[in-house]
């Protein structure tokens, strides 16, 4: 069957790499292995979006799950240590195959920053470009501030992020279980299986249950991921590392697990960088008839639809757009502070140089710098 795919980005759990123990299952991670090597001599190009350093740190310093502490500073001892086992154990087995691979460690701030983002995205398409296989991670070891500012949130949002970077045709977030559940089929045996999300809304993430044991990311931040990437261009699937030529099998579009469609076209770099929403400062909530006129016809945001503005930002910032309800419409640029759209609420574009004393146009945020979700 053709390939569907050229490029893809696929991310492997702790459960996953782990079989849910205390340390590195290494004959699971060679059978994922082994799929990407079969997908790189069909000319399919693979970024592994990996966890499980702070597992194989565990297992490298004997500390057990159960007596695992939860402070930062600990974290970045396992997370420094397991780092090396991780690539250490991806090297080997990707050499069997002839495969190189290279170690990408980012953090929040990498990809907040424009510069920093385009130039994290150069170098995972130079790795590409050289057939080197990138092992993407987030940098626990210096993701301090409280895992805040610097803290990306989980391998979930870093694998939809790096699908963004890359201009992946396909995100591919594998774990234990099948996919998306009505409900947590560990707990209600009735819980059936949801093959296709055409859109992420309140009754899809009412499904999301609770994280797999030893992991980080729950089904809702894989659904969050989804909805990042499939609004960047990327078809997304939620689906079992579990099952056999899983990866080879999703290249060829066979139906397994959850598939997310992607949104719409291809997004330019900007707008991308826009749309990850790592530097967000507030967000502005609209009323009704600025949300339909955003979703139908992609307007501009207009100062007169605005019903609330939530946050401290300046002009420039990066801002979300709710409506109504609280659910997110868009991220944007702000064309005005905080305290400007706060002043203009609700008031007409030809008003503003009266209310402001300046103008920097007719708009709160230019659809040039909206990007819808």
């Amino acid at each position: 069957m053709k390939k569907r795919y050229r490029r893809i980005v696929a991310k492997f759990g702790t459960n996953l790499l782990t079989n849910g123990g205390d340390e590195l299952d290494i004959e699971r991670m060679n059978q994922l292995v082994a799929q990407v090597a079969a997908l790189r001599q069909t000319g399919v190009e693979v970024v592994v979006v990996s966890s499980g350093a702070v597992a194989a740190g565990r297992s490298r310093l004997g500390i057990t799950r159960g007596r695992n502490r939860r402070d930062i500073p600990f974290r970045q001892v396992l997370a420094a240590v397991g780092q090396g086992q991780l690539m250490q154990a991806y090297d080997k087995l990707f050499a069997q195959h002839g495969i190189n691979v290279a170690q990408t460690l980012l953090t929040r701030r990498d990809l907040s920053d424009r510069i920093s983002y385009l130039n994290a995205r150069n170098t995972l398409l130079a790795l590409l470009s050289y057939k080197v296989v990138p092992i993407v991670n987030e940098n626990d070891a210096v993701s301090i501030e409280e895992l805040e500012e610097s803290h990306i949130g989980e391998n979930d949002t870093l694998a939809a992020l790096t699908a963004n970077l890359v201009d992946a045709d396909l995100l591919a977030l594998l774990m234990t279980r099948e996919g998306l559940f009505t409900a947590d089929p560990s707990v209600d045996p009735t819980a059936t299986l949801v093959t296709r999300v055409d859109r992420i809304d309140k009754k899809v993430e009412a499904y999301a249950g609770a994280s797999e044991t030893g992991g980080r990311g729950g089904m809702a931040s894989k659904l969050q991921a989804a909805r990042l990437a499939t609004s960047g261009g990327s078809d997304t699937v939620i689906a079992s590392g579990l099952e056999p030529d899983v990866l080879p099998r999703l290249v060829q579009g066979e139906s397994l697990g959850t598939f997310f469609p992607a949104a719409g076209d291809r997004l330019e770099s900007r707008k991308r960088w826009i749309l990850s929403g790592l530097r967000i400062k507030g967000s502005l909530v609209v009323d009704e008839g600025a949300a339909r006129a955003l979703r139908e016809r992609n307007t501009s945001l207009l100062p007169a639809g605005i019903k609330e503005v939530c946050g401290d930002f300046q002009r420039g910032d990066t801002i979300e757009v709710t409506d109504p309800a609280g659910d997110r419409l868009a991220t944007g640029v702000a064309n005005y502070g905080s305290l400007e759209l706060t002043a203009l609420r609700g008031a007409r574009s030809t008003q503003i140089a009266a209310i402001l004393g300046h103008d920097y146009g007719a708009e709160a945020v230019h659809r040039d710098n909206l990007v819808l979700v």
